[in-house]
């Protein structure tokens, strides 16, 4: 592995979690509709072309739960984060959208797997690593930035992609963020 600058640290994977998720938030309201398409701007992250909300409001409240989020993280406190889309209308819980944390036993990474509760879309997991020295002063096994990145890619790709298997939203729907 190359310099020090490639190893994901426990900050480093706290930052990494953090804007992972308010990428992927901003992906599912992008994607099912709840926010007009017209309030999104187009950014290269992770390889890929995601949208990000351009409106002041939306991003406020993400900026302050991505704040709280990430001391919980670093203490270890999230579990996970869902994302409910409800119907204004109806009032129902349309889809649930689940990210589940694991911080790994040993103090050396999470493990992020995502799921569409409803639909059962499933699968993708991203294990973030990062060095630390053992009682025994080994060194664990790390991934690299890169690494990472190519599992936030496959992610996004798969948040993208099950939107052709989901049914319509056929009412104006709004969003709430559950942290366990």
């Amino acid at each position: 592995m190359g310099g020090n600058d490639t190893v994901i640290t426990l900050k480093g994977s706290v930052e990494i979690v953090t804007e992972f998720f308010f990428t992927a938030i901003n992906s599912i309201l992008y994607q099912r509709g709840i926010y007009q398409p017209e309030t999104f701007k187009r950014e290269a992250k992770y390889g890929l072309t995601v949208l990000t909300t351009t409106d002041e409001g939306l991003l406020s409240y993400l900026g302050q739960v991505m704040t709280q989020m990430e001391s919980w993280l670093t203490d270890g406190d999230v579990q996970r984060l869902v994302v409910v889309v409800s119907g204004i209308d109806s009032g129902e819980t349309l889809e649930r959208w689940q990210f589940n944390v694991s911080i790994e036993d040993d103090g050396c990474g999470a493990l992020i797997s995502v799921n569409d509760e409803n639909q059962n879309i499933s699968s993708n997991v991203m294990k973030l690593g990062h060095s630390s020295g053992d009682k025994l002063g080994k060194k664990r096994q790390s991934k690299t930035v890169k690494e990472v990145h190519d599992e936030i890619q496959a992610i996004i790709r798969q948040i993208t992609a099950s939107v052709t298997f989901l049914p319509l939203l056929n009412e104006p729907c709004y969003f709430d963020l559950l942290i366990y």
